[in-house]
């Protein structure tokens, strides 16, 4: 019989089993071949200890098919970060860990290398076959804990010393961290901060409520660090169309989040292509900073500028730096009384300018590098829009179609479009 933890080791491996069961869900036992029948039993059961209020199943002929069911209205706060919590430890890592802060109590003790053995010897004196740690590996526990903010080093004469840092209180700040928490990307910070206090007031509630981002936190956390550092990195890049990731090696410049559907793309320079492309970051693995690059400004300008051309997240260009556009254009007639359809169509525009043509009949205009991203958008104003040219004929004419089709399926026949 295999054992079974709820905590985990391998943040990764876990993304991947929740993805399959929440993003993509509806997979029985037999379906899911990428590894054992054990190892999804034990990852199901691992998720049902965090999750069990939203796993549901279905029963269909092929088997019993398990998923995650949530309404993301309805809980205030992500309880994916349950998963980012369960982070597994050895015995050893969980012993120094409690010592080291344990004698370390307070920013007002101060103690050197030699007198931190000193006391961690006494500590485990106590017991019988004591564990042992070495010189080495407490320099490096204490190095880790001062990379992460926890312990702080200062140097007097030729010895290192070392202390906690100040205890920062945190009054008056839950609905800031109530908030930031739910839409913030690596929001999972807020939710740790939250567990330290021992009151959370809940004041917010979420019309739109985007909890699949907690899964990338991990991988949005090293891209914000390579942004800051100006590195090139690799990167794994999962598609749909193939069995195993492909690694690629890019530069990252900006994440863009989708306030229409919370997804999240890296725009990234890739010199394999000499292209500025989007990778969906729920696709993304296995992000690894390379080192800084001294072309990291010049292509965070070249995106600042192709940004008035973005209507999402594509930017095309041919591999000798030439802009590939094309030209959208339509005319709405606003009625009587109905100033608000102008307001919005010059409040919702992301490019492009709105020109009034005279009291009745306004005329948008842009420039874009991919018209289809545009479409969604355009069909809100379907039923006042007189003219529609679009450079790129294609998709003029699939529109056109798809709007005569619409019109026959409500009987409407023998209408111009």
């Amino acid at each position: 019989m295999s054992s079974y933890s709820e905590l985990i080791k391998n943040f990764e491996k876990i993304r991947n089993y929740m993805r399959e069961f929440y993003v993509y869900g509806f997979k029985s036992r037999d379906e899911y071949n990428k590894k054992s029948a054990r190892s999804y039993d034990d990852e199901r059961r691992r998720m049902e200890s965090w999750l069990g209020d939203y796993m549901s199943f279905v029963r269909t002929p092929e088997g019993k098919n398990v998923f995650i069911s949530i309404d993301s209205r309805v809980p205030q706060h992500n309880p994916f970060y349950k998963a980012l919590k369960a982070k597994s430890f050895t015995d050893g890592d969980i012993t120094l860990h409690f010592i080291l802060l344990d004698i370390l109590h307070s920013s007002e003790v101060v103690l050197s290398l030699p007198e931190i053995l000193d006391q961690i010897d006494e500590y485990l004196c106590a017991f019988e076959n004591p564990m042992v740690f070495d010189e080495s590996t407490i320099r490096k526990k204490l190095k880790e804990y001062i990379a992460q903010g926890i312990i702080v080093s200062e140097k007097v004469g030729r010895k290192m010393l070392y202390r906690r840092t100040e205890d920062v209180a945190l009054p008056d700040i839950t609905d800031a961290l109530n908030f930031y928490s739910e839409i913030a990307p690596c929001g999972v910070i807020g939710s740790f901060l939250l567990d330290k206090q021992m009151e959370q007031d809940d004041n917010f509630s979420f019309k739109h409520h985007y909890i699949t981002s907690a899964m990338d936190s991990n991988v949005m956390a090293t891209l914000f660090k390579a942004m800051r550092e100006k590195s090139v990195i690799t990167v794994n890049n999962m598609s749909r169309r193939a069995d195993e990731p492909r690694e690629n090696r890019i530069i990252p410049l900006r994440i863009f989040i989708s306030t229409q559907n919370g997804r999240q793309h890296l725009i990234a320079y890739q010199p394999d292509f000499n292209a500025i492309k989007s990778f969906r970051i729920d696709y993304l693995s296995d992000v690894k900073i390379l080192g800084p690059t001294p072309r990291f400004d010049e292509l965070r300008a070249e995106l600042d500028e192709m940004q008035s051309k973005m209507w999402g997240v594509t930017a095309k260009r041919d591999r000798y730096g030439k802009e590939r556009t094309e030209h959208v254009e339509f005319t709405v007639k606003v009625g009587k009384n109905e100033e608000h359809i102008a307001r919005r169509l010059e409040r919702e525009k992301r490019i492009g300018s709105v020109e009034k043509i005279d009291e009745h009949t306004y005329r948008f205009s842009a420039d874009v590098y991919d018209t289809s991203e545009m479409i969604p958008w355009i069909r809100t104003f379907i039923c006042r829009i007189t003219e529609l040219h679009f450079t790129n004929r294609t998709l003029e004419n699939q529109l056109k179609s798809d709007i005569e089709k619409m019109y026959r399926m409500y009987g409407i026949e023998e209408v111009d479009v």
